[in-house]
């Protein structure tokens, strides 16, 4: 399942309802969002992830964090700490405010929700996938083969970026 997929079935399509109700958006526009920001989160983490000490930096907040919890406790989404964690999960795959803006600024060209709470939307986005891929990783296990190719090769958590990195 990739990462798409994954934050779409979350809780039997519970979190896209709650980021509809958390941003003012329908269940249609909510997934339409995550359609259109995911690729490019999973861009920005699989090509983060390919650098040197990367997919350590990867293992090491998936194993320390607190990520899975995201996706079991939907009301965490709405959490202030929850927005500081993503932003700071945006900070390390993107590498900047600007960037953020323009991932933003396409999605809404692709899904007509407003540029605005699309921003607002990506750092709950990236803790979700996180979350995820959390979850993917066993809760800090390190999945079999993880380590041992690069993105897309070698199973486990980047297999769920790669369907991704072509959308994007």
């Amino acid at each position: 399942m990739n990462i798409l997929d994954a934050l779409m079935a979350a809780q039997n399509g519970g979190a896209v309802k709650q980021l509809g109700q958390q941003f003012g958006l329908g269940d249609g526009q909510a997934s339409a969002a995550l359609s259109a920001l995911v690729p490019a989160l999973a861009s920005g983490l699989a090509k983060n992830a390919t650098r040197e000490g990367g997919l350590e930096g990867l293992t090491a907040a998936l194993s320390g964090g607190r990520h899975g919890s995201y996706l079991d406790d939907l009301g965490s989404l709405t959490r202030p700490e929850t927005v500081a964690d993503g932003n700071g999960i945006l900070g390390h795959i993107l590498g900047s405010k600007d960037v953020s803006r323009q991932v933003a600024a396409q999605a809404a060209a692709s899904t007509g929700v407003g540029p605005d709470i699309l921003k607002q939307m990506l750092p709950v986005v990236a803790a979700m996938m996180m979350g995820a891929l959390a979850k993917k990783a066993g809760g800090g296990a390190v999945p079999a083969g993880l380590g041992a190719a690069p993105a897309g090769m070698g199973g486990g958590l980047l297999d769920m970026l790669t369907p991704m990195l072509d959308t994007n």
